[in-house]
């Protein structure tokens, strides 16, 4: 029986990566995207023609009144694609990029950062546990700059710290039944996130790349293949910890 993974946030970036190495790994996708149905419904197109299936529903995780109808579409999917009432993996990946001192933030972009990137991934994950199947995996995202500082993030990467308490907390709660969870806490990555001045800015590129043991900033496919490592390897005796794909960034 195939394996199932669902993604947040898959329609770009980080999750498009993890959603392609998964397929590439023989594992189906449910997706999510949050106003981007073209970038989704091309995904979807690729995994399948990587010989797996998938379906993409449109998803704000920020908005905690979505999640009963969205949870009632998983497993309405669950039933008609698959003939399953439960899927493997839960990927919260999707986030916002929004920066700006301590001084200079605003309630509304804390607020925003706020229902993103903690309410929405521990209310959205409450709503799923009865869909995980025992002996599944969750993998959170949180960041390199909850270890390391880089100006104007104080306030997402205190929401990714908080992720990072709750993933371990999260663990123990499932480990009963069989479930790990983990934290993947990525570092400087050349993505559109937070306007893509690390894929696209030379200069940005060129001083992160020299804060980076490894040499250069990292690629949307170096994180998906971690954390598709993570959860299609026999890595069931990790969990509770976050492991961090930074290329070895501001040691």
């Amino acid at each position: 029986m195939s394996k199932i993974a669902l993604i947040t946030g898959a329609n770009r970036g980080l999750g498009r990566a993890t959603a392609l190495a998964l397929a590439g790994a023989d594992v189906d996708l449910i997706i999510t995207y949050r106003n981007n149905a073209e970038e989704a419904a091309s995904l979807v197109e690729e995994v399948t023609k990587l010989g797996r299936r998938a379906v993409a529903f449109q998803l704000d995780t920020g908005k905690l009144e979505q999640f009963d109808g969205f949870v009632a579409s998983v497993s309405a999917a669950l039933a008609a694609e698959w003939g399953r009432e439960s899927f493997d993996y839960l990927v919260n990946n999707a986030g916002v990029g929004l920066a700006g001192s301590i001084a200079q933030t605003p309630v509304e972009v804390f607020d925003e950062l706020l229902n993103v990137h903690f309410r929405g991934v521990f209310f959205l994950t409450q709503k799923l546990l009865p869909l995980i199947a025992d002996g599944g995996k969750i993998i959170n995202l949180s960041t390199g700059l909850a270890r390391f500082v880089g100006d104007g993030f104080a306030a997402y990467a205190s929401m990714k710290g908080a992720i990072e308490v709750f993933t371990r907390y999260l663990a123990k709660e499932v480990a009963p039944r069989g479930i790990t969870a983990n934290v993947v806490a990525p570092g400087a990555t050349g993505t559109d996130f937070g306007g893509g001045h690390m894929r696209d800015n030379d200069q940005v590129r060129d001083y992160l790349a020299s804060q980076i043991a490894m040499g250069h900033v990292g690629r949307p496919e170096d994180i998906g293949g971690v954390i598709a490592m993570l959860l299609t390897s026999p890595t069931n005796w990790i969990t509770a910890q976050r492991i961090e794909a930074s290329g070895g960034q501001s040691l």
